[in-house]
């Protein structure tokens, strides 16, 4: 059980250890009129904001601009 315990703590610290580069945040996002951000996930090219009213929207990392809108469908 102890070597268990052992082996999970060392998985750990080389996970959090390794050198993948963590993507910045955006330093603004400007939503369409009337939206309220729900939630918020990004890519190295893209990120995402999913609003209150059910549309997910995608946005361009270079030049901050909306590059595609979805409906989630209820």
């Amino acid at each position: 059980m102890i070597v268990g315990f052992v082996a999970l703590i060392l998985t750990l610290v080389m996970r959090l250890r390794s050198d993948t580069p963590v993507l910045p945040l955006p330093s603004s996002i400007t939503l369409p009129d009337g939206s309220v951000a729900e939630t918020f996930t990004q890519a190295k090219d893209w990120y995402a904001v999913v609003t209150t009213d059910g549309r997910v929207l995608i946005f361009d990392r270079a030049t901050g601009e909306l590059r595609q809108t979805m409906e989630i469908e209820k």
